[in-house]
């Protein structure tokens, strides 16, 4: 991207390897502060790979990645953490209500969640607070979603990296869902890291869009990309994906 910002992630010629196999080669860029960049690219790009260095859930092999100029390895895991959230596409939810879910990142740092706050983020997610104690067995796909996004901001993290959260949600849901995501940018500041499949999605929603392929960062600039790519293997990709 040749646009000027500050990055609130910064990736300086990362690699990442398992056992001898390069899943990600000579990664160098930034993800906008305050932005939301979608990450798009056929499967086994390396895009979730990438997106779990992020937050310390993997380590690069070679090179650094800054987290607001400071070096992931330098930070406390637990920091890092409520720094950087994470929602996954099946929205993964421990047995028992709500409020058990939003309640567990700081009853894993050894603090309590009022109610008054959960139910805050409940409706910081488009959702009242009758919700607040109903069994999470018994919530649709696209209300575990809204959930699991709330349960992501109890930490009040700088950053949140989302792994195809729409992509198993009705027509309804999703659009729900991607105005939340839009919403909770613009009200926190919140910078977003977005994985998708879905390239209208990347065009509409998306800032900034990197494009990625057998593990390297083909093309990046602003989302308007996907409409006018510059190199072949891009124009191949996008070829028929957006409407």
């Amino acid at each position: 991207m040749s646009i000027n910002y500050k990055p609130a992630i910064h990736f300086k010629e990362v690699h990442y390897s398992v056992d001898g196999t390069h899943i990600l080669k000579s990664i160098t860029g930034s993800f906008p502060i305050g932005k939301i960049t979608t990450l798009v690219g056929p499967s086994g790009a390396g895009k979730t790979t990438l997106l779990k260095l992020c937050n310390g859930l993997n380590s690069p092999t070679e090179g650094e990645i800054y987290i607001n100029n400071t070096k992931v390895s330098e930070y406390n895991p637990i920091e890092l953490r409520r720094n950087v959230g994470i929602a996954l596409q099946n929205a993964p939810m421990i047995s028992g209500t709500v409020f058990n879910n939003l309640a567990l990142p700081l009853e894993l740092q050894g603090e309590r969640l009022a109610e008054k706050e959960a139910i805050g983020f409940l409706e910081d997610v488009g959702l009242d607070r009758q919700f607040l104690h109903r069994k999470v067995k018994d919530l649709s796909g696209g209300q575990r979603q809204k959930v699991s996004i709330a349960r992501t901001l109890v930490n009040r993290p700088h950053i949140l990296l989302l792994d195809e959260i729409t992509s198993s949600l009705d027509k309804s849901s999703l659009k729900e869902v991607e105005e939340l995501i839009v919403k909770i940018n613009r009200k926190y500041e919140v910078s977003m890291i977005w994985i998708t499949h879905n390239l209208q999605q990347a065009l509409s929603i998306g800032d900034y869009t990197w494009v990625m392929m057998n593990g390297q960062v083909i093309e990046t600039g602003e989302s308007s990309l996907l409409t006018s790519p510059t190199t072949e293997q891009v124009k191949r990709f996008v070829e028929g994906g957006i409407e």
